[in-house]
């Protein structure tokens, strides 16, 4: 697999096109979000490293190149979808109980779940404080559909919980709402605000589904058979919170069946080290395989949406990207 540092720094290299207004985006994170409460501006400092690569504004701010002129409306909405991102991981961490992300302490492990749940209300009520500001209320109902959409994945996620059962079908549906869809909307406002027609919107739009359910995909085979220190969170909270992943489904649909029942009391029996049982249970089968393959069709699915666009360096990068999604180890 290829390590994080060849492939983060191409794409920090590939991103000069967007520089600017990537670095406008930090800038009005950190504006909107300073207040006069010294405990929660700790509390914004600290969740604010969980930025990283800051893919979601990325992918609005290169969808919006792709199809024409990037504009302050741009700017404004890759910081929205940034908060909603930064809402949802503070969020998320409280459902997995996670202790670690970026290779930093969660706000739920550091200051509990209350001030955890808290912040993460915070952040989006700013975010449509943020929408607001723009005179089109286009972005502001797509933003609040797709977080609708993004708690619906969540739920139904939660429905399934010890679910050993889970066919490939629902769980694609899960990922799909609880993560690729807010990657699709990043592309769509992204091109809608840059003045494409509809075709192109929609192409942008199916791309960046594409991509995020790649996404999603490659972080759940990474969860099973990642390293920590590598990936910067934690990792098996998949298992330890019952959430079967595409390898799992995979496995134990196709597994002899001896395999199949133990990787069933895996699961359900909290057996000690069953993170590292179920890992060495898995690896020597085609499951991982079979996840990869999948990411791989959905990245080429996200390439080939893109060939109604013109030539041009945000479509180059844009591609780029999705190879990335499954070459990356965090």
């Amino acid at each position: 697999m290829t390590t994080t540092h060849g492939p983060t720094n191409l794409l920090a290299g590939l991103l000069e096109p967007i520089a600017p207004q990537l670095a406008a985006v930090e800038r009005l994170f950190e504006r909107e979000l300073s207040g006069d409460l010294p405990c929660v501006g700790a509390l914004v400092k600290h969740v604010s490293r969980f930025r990283g690569k800051m893919l979601r504004p990325t992918l609005l701010l290169l969808a919006g190149r792709a199809c024409g002129e990037l504009t302050d409306a741009h700017v404004t909405l890759a910081t929205v979808v940034e908060m909603v991102h930064m809402a949802t991981l503070v969020h998320d961490d409280v459902l997995d109980e996670a202790e670690l992300r970026r290779k930093g302490a969660t706000i739920n492990h550091l200051r509990g779940n209350e001030a955890a749940v808290l912040l993460g209300d915070y952040l989006i009520s700013h975010s449509y404080h943020l929408c607001s500001s723009l005179d089109s209320q286009l972005a502001s109902r797509l933003i609040a559909a797709t977080t609708n959409r993004v708690c619906e994945g969540e739920l139904l996620q939660i429905e399934n919980r010890n679910n050993v059962a889970l066919d490939e079908k629902t769980y694609l549906e899960i990922i799909t709402r609880k993560t690729a869809s807010l990657c699709g909307t990043c592309c769509r406002l992204g091109a809608a605000f840059a003045g494409a027609d509809e075709t192109l919107i929609d192409r942008l739009e199916l791309y960046g589904l594409s991509l995020g359910t790649a996404f999603q995909i490659q972080d759940d085979i990474l969860d099973l058979v990642g390293d920590a220190s590598t990936v910067g969170k934690t990792l098996g909270l998949d298992v330890e919170k019952g959430k079967m992943t595409l390898p799992l489904i995979h496995f134990m649909r196709t597994a002899p069946r001896e395999h199949r029942l133990l990787l069933r009391s895996l699961l359900t029996e909290g057996q000690a080290d069953r993170v590292e049982k179920i890992r060495n249970l898995i690896l020597p089968s085609e499951s991982i395989d079979y996840a990869r393959e999948k990411a791989r069709m959905l990245v080429k699915r996200a390439r080939d949406a893109l060939t109604v666009l013109a030539d041009s360096e945000a479509k180059r990068v844009l591609t780029l990207m999705a190879e990335f999604v499954i070459t990356r180890a965090m």
